[in-house]
C-alpha cells in the first residue's frame, strides 16, 4: 500500500482470460468524468498467458496493468492490486461488470458518512434485466445445507435489516465491494487461504467480527454479465465447481470451533459425497450428456481432494498460495 494517498478511489479488477468483458468494464470506467473524485484503475492479470496483456496496456494507457506470477486466485490478486493502490478507498470489481458514475459516488459518499460501515456494495443487474441475489447469510447449520436453509428461509429473511433503501446483510458478493483503506488494513486484506469462492464471505465475516457493518445500497446498481473464465469448458467448470466445495471446507475450518466445527464439516463431506456419488455414477454411464459428464469429473476431483487433505493435513486447495 502506498504511504502517500493521491487518489480518492482505487478500482482493482482481477482478470484471467476474460479480456472481452474486461474491455467493456474498462470502457465503462474510462468513459466516466468525475469532478470531485480522483480515480485510478488497476488490473491484475492472473497470468492469462494469451498475449492480450500487452495489447490492453496499449489500448488503455490510463489503466495500470500488473502481471501476477501465476493463476494465484482472486484473493491473492486483489491483495496484489491493493499493494499497488494509492487510494483512500478500494473498489474491487469483477471484469464482467459494467460500472457507472452514480454507483461509485453513492457508495463512496455512504462510506464517508458512516464510519461504522466496514464495506458497501450495490445491486447487480444481470444482462437479461433480472437482479442477482448478491447477498447471503453467513454459513451456519441453518444456512449451509439446502433443505435446512429452505425450511428456515422465511425466518432468516426476517432477520435482514432494511432502512431507507439500504440492506444490512451478513455478506455481499465480491463482484463489487468498496472498502476504506483503514478497514482493509484492519482486517488484513483478503484471505489467501481461498483460491476461488468464499473469499467475499470471509471478507465480510472479518469486518463483522471487528464490529463493522456490511451495507448494500438498493438505490444504485451495476450490470453483471456472468460467464467469464470460469465457464469456458467442462474441465474448467469442473475445477471451479470443485473449488466452491473446497472453499466451503476452508471457511468452516477458519470460522468454526469445537463440536459445531466437527458437526458442520463432516456433515458437508457426507452430503457432498452422497449427492456427487449418485450424479457421478450416472455421469460415467451417460457420459454423452454434458451435465452428467461434468458431475463425474467433479466427483473424481473431490475424491482426490479428500484423499490429499488427509495426506497433507490441510483443507486448503493446492492452488491456494497458502498451501504448503
Amino acid at each position: 500500500m502506498s504511504d502517500n494517498f493521491k487518489q480518492n478511489i482505487s478500482i482493482i479488477i482481477v482478470n484471467y482470460k476474460s479480456w472481452k468483458p474486461l474491455e467493456l468494464c474498462l470502457k465503462s470506467i474510462t468513459d466516466i468524468s468525475f469532478h470531485n473524485l480522483n480515480i485510478e484503475t488497476i488490473v491484475v492479470d492472473n497470468c492469462s498467458n494469451d498475449n492480450y496483456f500487452s495489447v490492453f496496456q496499449l489500448k488503455f494507457p490510463s489503466v495500470s496493468f500488473s502481471l501476477n506470477s501465476g493463476n494465484n486466485g482472486f484473493a491473492n490478486a486483489c491483495n496484489l492490486g491493493a499493494k499497488k493502490a494509492s487510494g483512500e478507498f478500494l473498489l474491487f470489481l469483477n471484469p464482467d461488470t459494467i460500472i457507472n458514475k452514480m454507483a461509485i459516488e453513492k457508495m463512496h459518499n455512504y462510506l464517508l458518512e458512516n464510519s461504522n460501515i466496514g464495506l458497501v456494495s450495490c445491486l447487480q443487474k444481470n444482462s437479461d434485466g433480472s437482479y442477482e441475489k448478491s447477498f447471503r447469510f453467513f454459513p451456519s447449520f441453518k444456512t449451509i445445507f439446502g433443505i435446512v436453509r429452505a425450511i428456515n428461509g422465511k425466518q432468516l429473511r426476517k432477520n435482514i435489516i432494511r432502512k431507507n433503501n439500504i440492506l444490512f446483510p451478513d455478506w455481499v458478493s465480491g463482484a463489487v465491494v468498496l472498502i476504506s483503506i483503514n478497514w482493509f488494513d484492519k482486517i488484513q486484506g483478503w484471505n489467501e487461504d481461498y483460491w476461488m469462492y468464499f473469499e467475499d464471505v470471509d471478507l465480510s465475516k472479518k469486518v463483522a467480527d471487528l464490529g463493522g457493518e456490511i451495507a448494500l445500497l438498493e438505490n444504485v446498481e451495476i450490470i453483471h454479465n456472468h460467464g467469464g473464465s470460469s465457464r469456458i469448458n467442462i474441465k474448467t467448470a469442473a475445477i471451479t465447481k470443485t473449488e466452491v466445495l473446497i472453499s466451503k471446507h476452508v471457511y468452516i475450518y477458519n470460522h468454526f470451533k469445537g463440536f459445531q466445527y466437527f458437526l458442520i464439516q463432516y456433515s458437508v463431506i457426507t452430503t457432498v459425497l452422497i449427492s456427487k456419488l449418485i450424479l457421478g455414477i450416472f455421469g460415467f454411464v451417460f457420459f454423452y450428456k454434458p451435465k452428467l459428464k461434468l458431475e463425474s469429473k467433479i466427483l473424481v476431483n473431490l475424491i482426490e481432494y479428500y484423499l490429499k487433505s488427509i495426506l497433507n493435513r490441510t483443507w486448503l486447495s493446492f492452488r491456494s498460495t497458502n498451501f504448503k
